[in-house]
């Protein structure tokens, strides 16, 4: 069963993780969205982060789990963005995938059924 959750980005300059290179590029609501789709969708993500572990082959393959089928849509108001996940990931998934490209530079607002 797919869920929703509801994401705020409240400074999005600031919404980077800890490696450039796995971080939003984004500037937009748009941008912001299709790059954690695709983070969700496909294992890119993943196996650039996985590549850059100690033991890349001790990593949990469980981690590199996507959902084709996951939806983000982005709306700008004021100075924040807000994202809307829709996806059959577990929230620690999601979690992770977040992380990885915002940092701590995010909020879950709201968590639903979808």
């Amino acid at each position: 069963m797919a869920t929703r959750y509801y994401i705020h980005l409240p400074n999005p300059a600031r919404a980077r993780g800890e490696d450039a290179d796995l971080s939003f590029r984004s500037q937009g609501a748009g941008g912001f969205a299709e790059e954690l789709q695709d983070a969700l969708r496909d294992d890119r993500l993943f196996e650039r982060w996985r590549m850059r572990q100690e033991d890349p082959d001790e990593v949990d393959p469980a981690l590199g789990a996507t959902d084709p089928d996951a939806t983000v849509t982005g709306s700008q108001d004021d100075l924040h963005i807000s994202l809307i996940v829709t996806t059959r990931l577990s929230s620690a998934l999601l979690r992770q995938r977040l992380s990885l490209l915002a940092g701590n530079h995010w909020q879950l607002r709201d968590v639903t059924a979808a």
